[in-house]
């Protein structure tokens, strides 16, 4: 959608996150977009510079786009969104909270505060990534996920949980990570992409560890009822 549209349409829905956004942000918002396809991605600020270079070069086709200061503030009537809440964290947006009628969505992964935006729908869960909540979400409701898609969001999950090093890892990061590859993430493609320093056996062993978690998903799925997203 253009920009010129984004002024003329008089009911908007726009997905944003945090202002320097990551890989966990942009697979959020990616997600999120899949949720709501009618709605417009606003970054509210700059990316940081992995993320910048990567975005340009290989995933503009998959966003529906718009600038900030293209946006009719007045007509956005529904805000969503991932990996904050917080107003003083999404730049210029922040305008549209002041809109009467603003339906708010969040979906996060931070600890709750007391002065976070108010919601009226909100998923929450304590994961190591926010792409784990949204992935997991897509899984119930069974929305088709491309492998494209698939690596982006599992890149957010490797990338915000340190590669499964940080202790904020859960077991739902893992087993949407086996989800995701089990829809055709290319994990060379995630391993060029995180900064952060392995040597070629822990990529290894870490790569193996997914791959089983995916196998074991596909027999499980058949055969057990598991929800743990609700």
């Amino acid at each position: 959608m253009t920009g010129e549209h984004a002024k003329k349409n008089r009911s908007l829905t726009i997905i944003t996150s945090h202002v320097n956004a990551d890989f966990d942000a942009m697979a959020s918002m990616l997600a999120a977009q899949k949720l709501y396809p009618d709605a417009l991605v606003v970054f509210p600020g700059s990316q940081e510079k992995n993320l910048r270079n990567f975005f340009i070069q290989s995933m503009v086709y998959l966003f529906n786009i718009a600038e900030v200061g293209k946006i009719d503030f007045s007509a956005v009537t529904r805000l969503v969104l991932v990996d904050t809440r917080r107003r003083t964290r999404i730049g210029d947006l922040c305008r549209v909270l002041d809109n009467p009628e603003l339906e708010i969505h969040i979906y996060d992964h931070h600890p709750k505060k007391d002065d976070d935006i108010p919601a009226d729908k909100e998923h929450f869960m304590l994961t190591g990534a926010t792409v784990t909540i949204l992935s997991g979400i897509l899984r119930e409701k069974n929305i088709p996920i491309t492998p494209e898609e698939a690596t982006i969001m599992c890149l957010g999950i490797y990338e915000d949980t340190g590669s499964f090093s940080f202790p904020s890892t859960t077991e739902q990061d893992f087993k949407a990570a086996a989800y995701l590859l089990s829809r055709g993430a290319n994990l060379n493609v995630i391993s060029s992409m995180i900064t952060r320093e392995f040597n070629p056996e822990q990529i290894g062993l870490l790569n193996d560890m997914i791959l089983s978690w995916s196998k074991r998903w596909q027999k499980w799925k058949t055969s057990t009822p598991f929800l743990p997203w609700r």
